[in-house]
């Protein structure tokens, strides 16, 4: 990831503090409502789960800059998510619904520029996701 796509996301996601007890609930209400099959992998209070997405979002997003120091975290956090169900097929979608609650959270404030920065950004870090998913027990 270039120093443009970091500082894309990282002011992008600035943007979004004042409402940041909103994303994660929308985040979720989205994913639901275009993917209601994935509904049951979550407790029936999303509440918890919403605020652990945007802390989750908080600490990549401001550590994009050191990515090495962060990539450990990232594994495991995949490597956590498969236990609970989370297959390959999932994150594209998770992508979409991530995509989705940034264009409106930032209005116009969604540019080409920021939503490449976040796309590229996402799709680098959930390859790295589905890579340590991939990886039998045995490796770990």
């Amino acid at each position: 990831m270039d120093q443009d796509i970091i500082f894309q996301v990282q002011q992008s996601f600035k943007q979004l503090l004042p409402i940041a007890d909103k994303v994660g609930p929308i985040f979720y209400a989205r994913l639901f409502e275009t993917h209601p099959d994935l509904r049951s992998m979550f407790a029936q209070d999303i509440e918890p789960q919403a605020k652990k997405l945007v802390q989750m979002l908080a600490l990549v997003v401001n550590s994009l800059h050191k990515l090495d120091a962060i990539l450990p975290a990232v594994q495991e956090l995949a490597r956590r998510h498969k236990t609970y169900g989370v297959v390959e097929a999932h994150y594209p979608m998770v992508g979409e619904t991530l995509i989705w609650t940034l264009e409106q959270g930032l209005d116009d404030a969604f540019t080409p520029q920021v939503e490449h920065a976040w796309v590229t950004a996402f799709d680098a870090l959930s390859s790295v996701m589905i890579t340590a998913a991939r990886e039998p027990v045995a490796e770990r």
